[in-house]
């Protein structure tokens, strides 16, 4: 097993680069020890990440000019991390399984014209296939390619796949996928090289602030898992630097899979706004409260038919040539 990669932490004064543009951080928003990191996957997400995150011994929470939030350092799961921890909470059965119910698929099915040729980049099992029902799907998902009877999901990763085909797809999609990945840049670019002239982009991603940033220790949108919160803005620039022009940027509610994250915002006695992690016995009593009463709440009741934003979806246009 190769060692942890060393992260050195920056000092105070220094802001990092934004990962989509190069411009420095426009604002510092808080420090958070890896230790704390570490301890909150260990307690509240199951898995041991001391590996990945203590090296660096601190992250930093950054604002970029177009509003992304950022970690820096950008320290991104390993497959153990995921298997582990996706394993417990049966995560790619809820977000990319063949009976997946998404209201983010439904919003990506409208961009995509009859006979299409689909890539699904980070596909899972491919339940966004199921959106798209007579077009030429290809999905790629290292992890799971082996697992997709049908042979339409590779085990390839976009950028091998990028250099192997080049720009052979009507639409190029990626949902719930570019938040996780600690080059967010170069794997839109891997992207955008896929995609013909004419063709569309359709990127999906969480939103901030939305209510997954509205709760205290959140493990979920800290390294290794998320390294970036997403605004409209943001990913406007994105696609403009990538050479498309955004449609549109979708707003969109929460689905069933993310009826607890709905309960527990709605729950908890403390709201973030602008501190999102730390070191409080209140805090801990405010993540487990906020869990226990969604426990509850979300075998006796319906999620609500209107929620609050919780993700993203650009679509964005290639040139025609």
């Amino acid at each position: 097993m190769e060692a942890a990669p060393v992260h050195q932490a920056r000092h105070e004064g220094e802001a990092p680069a934004c990962p989509i543009t190069g411009r420095p951080a426009a604002r510092h928003v808080q420090w958070v020890s890896a230790r704390l990191l570490t301890d909150l996957w260990r307690y509240s997400g199951g898995v041991d990440v001391g590996h990945l995150l203590l090296p660096a011994r601190r992250f930093g929470l950054w604002e970029s000019p177009t509003g992304l939030i950022f970690f820096d350092p950008m320290v991104a799961g390993d497959e153990p991390f995921y298997r582990a921890f996706y394993g417990r909470i049966g995560a790619h059965d809820k977000l990319a399984g063949a009976r997946t119910r998404r209201l983010e698929f439904a919003a990506a099915a409208g961009h995509v014209p009859e006979g299409a040729r689909v890539l699904d980049v980070g596909c899972g099992h491919g339940g966004f296939r199921a959106y798209v029902p007579g077009r030429a799907y290809v999905g790629l998902d290292p992890n799971f390619a082996g697992e997709d009877p049908s042979g339409t999901i590779l085990a390839e990763t976009i950028a091998a796949h990028a250099d192997r085909v080049g720009p052979v797809y009507d639409v190029v999609c990626a949902f719930q996928v570019l938040e996780h990945v600690a080059a967010p840049l170069a794997f839109a670019r891997a992207m955008a090289t896929c995609v013909k002239p004419g063709g569309a982009l359709l990127i999906g991603t969480p939103l901030w602030p939305s209510p997954n940033t509205t709760i205290p220790n959140f493990i979920m949108n800290a390294p290794p898992h998320h390294l970036t919160w997403w605004t409209p803005a943001a990913l406007e620039t994105l696609a403009r630097i990538l050479g498309f022009e955004p449609e549109r940027v979708h707003a969109i509610g929460m689905d069933r899979h993310d009826a607890m994250i709905h309960w527990m915002s709605t729950l908890t006695p403390i709201r973030c706004r602008d501190r999102y992690f730390r070191a409080a016995k209140s805090w801990y009593a405010a993540l487990a409260v906020a869990y226990a009463g969604a426990l509850v709440l979300n075998r006796v009741l319906p999620l609500p038919r209107e929620t609050r934003p919780n993700t993203l979806l650009l679509a964005a246009r290639k040139a025609a040539g």
